[in-house]
C-alpha cells in the first residue's frame, strides 16, 4: 500500500535531479585569441571570420554553443585566410588544453572555462600561372588575375564569374567551369590556376511562363518583363526582365528560372515564379519648423487598381499649420500610372493636382491635369515628358489675377547615390526644360530647374560625409507679373536656406498705387554645404551652411537679394532613415532674424 507520504519519497530525487540539470552551465573565464602577423588587414579579416568572438561578443557562454563554434571556425578562419592568398596556415583552437578538432561531438564538454586560438597565416602566397579558357572576346580580365600577383582566392573566383558571365551575354547560357587544376606550392609559396570552361550551344530566349500570380494576368506579366522571345539569350536581358517586374511595386517576390532541358533546336525556356504584394499600401508623415509651422503629408496607393498593373495613387498634403507669416497652404494629387506602355521601359501616367497657396503676399488656387510619360534607360538614369494644362487664380496686393497655360515638361535624372534616404556616397542629377504656352493674359516661355547634389566619404564608409547640394532655376521669356505665381521662385526655409523663414526672399513688387509686396523671382540659386559624423551606430551630428539668391531679371540682379544661414543638427537613424532635428540662424541677409527649428524624417538632401 502506497499512500501520499511516498509519492513524495519518489519526487524528492527527481526534483533534485531537475534543480541540476537546470543549473546555469559554467561562465567562459578567458578567450584567448592570437593571430601572428604585423598585417592589421589579414589580422581583422581572420578576428571577423570567428564565430567564437562573435559570440564573446554577444554574451553567449553555453558550452555547447562554443564548441560548435570552435569547430566552425577551422573551416571560417581557414576560408579567410584564403581569401588573402595565404594557404600554409597552421590553426589551433584548444578547449581547456585540448584542440577541438580532437574532442569528439558526442563528447562535447559540459563546461568550458578557457579556449587559446592560434593562427599563424605562414606567407603570401603569389600566382606562378594563370589560365583560363577559352576567353570571350568582350572578357576583360582582371589585373589581379596575372602571374607574381597574390594568390587571393577571390581572385580566382571573380575571373571565373567574369568570364562566365561574357559568355552568357554572349548567348552561351549553360556556360560551366568544366575542370580547375589549382597546385600549390608551398616551397616557393606560389599557386598556379589552370581553368577550363565548358560553353555549350549558344541559345535563344524560348517562351516566358509564369507561376504565382493571383490578380495580376499573365499577358501583362509576359508584356512588362519584355523578354526578348526568339533573340539570343543574354544574361543583362533576363535581369532587366526581372528588375522591370520588381519595379511595379506589385511583386515581393520576383525570380526568373531557365529550363534544365533545351527545347529544339536551340530555344531555352524561362519560368516567372513571382508572388504578389498586398494590393493596398498607405503613408503618414510630419515635419515641423519654428516658424513655418506643422506640416503632414499622406497617401493611399493601389498596386495593381484593374489587374494589368495600374498603380493608382491618391496623395495630400496640408503645411504651415500654425505659421507665424502666412496661412495655411494644403493640396491633393491623384496619379494613374500603367506600365509597360508603348514599351517595356515605358511607364505612362495621367495626373491630376488641385492646390490652395496662402502665402505671405498672395493666395491662389490652382487646378493642373496632365498626361506624363517616363522612360528608364536603367536604374539609375530616368526620362520624362509630358504635356499638361494649368489653371491658376488668386489676388495678391496688386489686385487678382488669373493664368492659363499649356506646359511641356522635358527632363532627366540621374542617382547614382548609395542609399537615398541617407546617402555616404553618389551623386544626384535632375533637370527639366518645360517650354509653356500662355493663353489670356499669361505669358509665354519656358523654365529651367536644376538640382545637383554630391556625397563623399572619409575614412570608413559613413562614418564622416561631405554633402554638397546647387539648385538653379530660371524663367526665359515672360514677365514674372504674367507668370502663375508657383512657378516663380522664392528662397528661405527647409528647401532652400535653414536658419531664413520660409519664403521669405522673392522680388518686391512696388506699384503706383498700393503697398509693396512680395512676389517670386525669375531667377534662383541656392548652394547648401553639410559634414555629417556619425558618434555612435545611430547617432549622428551635422554642421550646414546654406545660401540663397533670387533676381528679377538675372542669377545676380539688383532686383532681388541674397541671404544665408548655418546651423547645428542631430540625426538619429531608424534603419529606414533617420530623424532630423536642425537648429540654425541666419548669417547674411536681411530677411529674418533669431533661430529656427526643424524636424523630420530622412537628411535634408
Amino acid at each position: 500500500m502506497t499512500g501520499p507520504r511516498s509519492h513524495l519519497r519518489w519526487l524528492a530525487p527527481l526534483a533534485l535531479s531537475a534543480a541540476l540539470f537546470a543549473l546555469p552551465a559554467a561562465a567562459l573565464d578567458r578567450l584567448d585569441f592570437q593571430v601572428a602577423t604585423t598585417d592589421k588587414d589579414l589580422s581583422k579579416a581572420v578576428r571577423s571570420a570567428s564565430l567564437l568572438l562573435s559570440q564573446q561578443a554577444q554574451g553567449q557562454t553555453n558550452p555547447q554553443d562554443l564548441f560548435a563554434a570552435a569547430r566552425d571556425d577551422y573551416g571560417r578562419i581557414l576560408n579567410a585566410l584564403y581569401a588573402k592568398g595565404h594557404y600554409s596556415a597552421v590553426i589551433t583552437i584548444r578547449i581547456d588544453g585540448r584542440e577541438a578538432a580532437d574532442i569528439p561531438s558526442l563528447e562535447a564538454p559540459t563546461s568550458i572555462s578557457q579556449i587559446a586560438v592560434s593562427v599563424d597565416p605562414g606567407p603570401l602566397f603569389r600566382f606562378s600561372q594563370t589560365s583560363i579558357a577559352p576567353v570571350s572576346s568582350e572578357t576583360t580580365v582582371s589585373p589581379a588575375f596575372q602571374k607574381g600577383q597574390p594568390a587571393e582566392s577571390g581572385v580566382i573566383a571573380d575571373a571565373v564569374s567574369t568570364s562566365l558571365l561574357a559568355w552568357r551575354n554572349a548567348g552561351f547560357a549553360k556556360a560551366a567551369v568544366a575542370s580547375e587544376d589549382i597546385v600549390a606550392d608551398h616551397a616557393n609559396a606560389t599557386l598556379a590556376a589552370t581553368l577550363r570552361l565548358n560553353l555549350g550551344p549558344r541559345l535563344r530566349f524560348g517562351p516566358l511562363a509564369v507561376e504565382g500570380e493571383a490578380r495580376m494576368r499573365e499577358r501583362r506579366i509576359r508584356k512588362i518583363a519584355g523578354l526578348p522571345e526568339g533573340e539570343v539569350f543574354s544574361q543583362q536581358a533576363l535581369d532587366r526582365a526581372a528588375t522591370r517586374l520588381r519595379r511595379t511595386g506589385i511583386f515581393s517576390s520576383v525570380t526568373l528560372t531557365e529550363d534544365d532541358q533545351i527545347t529544339a533546336p536551340d530555344l531555352l525556356g524561362i519560368t516567372a515564379n513571382v508572388v504578389e504584394h498586398k494590393p493596398r499600401r498607405y503613408s503618414l508623415g510630419a515635419e515641423i519648423a519654428s516658424l513655418d509651422g506643422l506640416a503632414l503629408s499622406g497617401y493611399w496607393l493601389h498596386r495593381n487598381l484593374m489587374g494589368g498593373g495600374e498603380r493608382l495613387k491618391i496623395e495630400g498634403e496640408i503645411t504651415n499649420i500654425g505659421a507665424s507669416t502666412n496661412g495655411v497652404d494644403y493640396s491633393l494629387g491623384i496619379t494613374l500610372d500603367r506600365p509597360a506602355t508603348l514599351s517595356p521601359d515605358t511607364t505612362a501616367g495621367l495626373t491630376l493636382d488641385l492646390s490652395h497657396l496662402d502665402e505671405v503676399d498672395y493666395f491662389a488656387d490652382t487646378v493642373e491635369f496632365g498626361l506624363a510619360f517616363t522612360h528608364y534607360f536603367s536604374e539609375t538614369l530616368t526620362a520624362h515628358a509630358g504635356l499638361t494644362y494649368k489653371y491658376q487664380r488668386g489676388e495678391d496686393p496688386g489686385g487678382s489675377f488669373e493664368y492659363r497655360n499649356l506646359s511641356l515638361p522635358i527632363g532627366a535624372t540621374w542617382d547614382r547615390r548609395d542609399v537615398p534616404a541617407n546617402t555616404s556616397r553618389g551623386f544626384y542629377l535632375d533637370a527639366e526644360v518645360k517650354p509653356f504656352l500662355g493663353f489670356g493674359t499669361t505669358d509665354s516661355g519656358g523654365r529651367f530647374t536644376f538640382d545637383g547634389r554630391a556625397y563623399r566619404s572619409i575614412g570608413a564608409p559613413g562614418r564622416l560625409v561631405l554633402a554638397a547640394r546647387l539648385q538653379m532655376g530660371a524663367i526665359l521669356g515672360a514677365d514674372i507679373l504674367d507668370t502663375p505665381r508657383d512657378e516663380l521662385f522664392f528662397s528661405g526655409g527647409g528647401g532652400t536656406v535653414r536658419g531664413q523663414p520660409y519664403r521669405s526672399l522673392g522680388v518686391p513688387i512696388t506699384k503706383a498705387f498700393g503697398p509693396e509686396f512680395l512676389i517670386g523671382g525669375a531667377h534662383f540659386l541656392g548652394a547648401s554645404f553639410e559634414v555629417r559624423a556619425k558618434v555612435t551606430d545611430r547617432i549622428g551630428v551635422v554642421g550646414f551652411f546654406d545660401a540663397g539668391s533670387v533676381g528679377a531679371d538675372g542669377f545676380f540682379s539688383d532686383f532681388g537679394g541674397w541671404h544665408s544661414g548655418a546651423g547645428l543638427g542631430l540625426r538619429y537613424d531608424t534603419g529606414f532613415g533617420p530623424i532630423r532635428l536642425d537648429i540654425a540662424a541666419p548669417v547674411g541677409g536681411d530677411t529674418g532674424d533669431g533661430v529656427q527649428i526643424y524636424v523630420g524624417l530622412g537628411q535634408s538632401f
